[in-house]
C-alpha cells in the first residue's frame, strides 16, 4: 500500500512539473502571437523571414552607398595649407600668402596671392600627388603643401 502511495505521489509530482513547463510554453506562444497579430506560429515565422530578407537587401544597398561615398571622398578637398610670406624686400610685412587645397592623394590646387603696391595678383597652379603638373613650385608653395598634410 505504501508503494502505491509513493508511486502515486511521484506521478502527481511529475504531472505538476510537466504542467508547469507546458504553461510556460503556452504563455510564451500566446505573447508571441499577440504581439504580431498573427494566429499561427508559421505566420509569425513567415513574417520574420520576410523582414529578414528586406533587411538584408537594405543593408547591401547601404554598404554599396557607403563604398561609393568613400570612393568619392578621395577627390574632395580635405587638406588645407596656409602660408604667409614676404616675396619682395621693398614691401613691408608678410602680406602675401599661399593657400594649398588638396585631396587625400595630395592633388588639387595652389592659390598664390602676391601683394604689391599696385595691387594683389592671384596665381594658381595645379598639383598632382604633391607635384606641379605644368610649373615648378616655389619653396613657399612646397611648404604650404607640407603644412596641408
Amino acid at each position: 500500500m505504501i508503494l502505491t502511495y509513493v508511486v502515486l505521489s511521484l506521478l502527481i509530482l511529475w504531472l505538476l512539473i510537466i504542467s508547469y513547463f507546458v504553461y510556460k510554453i503556452k504563455s510564451h506562444y500566446g505573447r508571441l502571437v499577440s504581439r504580431t497579430k498573427k494566429t499561427r506560429i508559421d505566420e509569425v515565422l513567415d513574417t520574420l523571414l520576410e523582414k529578414d530578407n528586406l533587411f538584408v537587401k537594405e543593408i547591401s544597398q547601404i554598404k554599396k552607398s557607403i563604398k561609393e561615398i568613400l570612393y568619392q571622398e578621395k577627390f574632395h578637398y580635405q587638406k588645407i595649407g596656409f602660408l604667409r610670406f614676404n616675396p619682395f624686400e621693398r614691401v613691408g610685412g608678410e602680406q602675401s600668402f599661399i593657400i594649398a587645397l588638396l585631396n587625400q592623394e595630395d592633388s588639387g590646387l595652389i592659390l598664390n596671392f602676391l601683394y604689391t603696391r599696385e595691387g594683389v595678383r592671384v596665381y594658381s597652379k595645379k598639383v598632382n600627388k604633391g607635384v606641379s603638373e605644368e610649373y615648378e613650385l616655389s619653396t613657399e608653395e612646397k611648404e604650404a603643401i607640407k603644412k596641408a598634410k
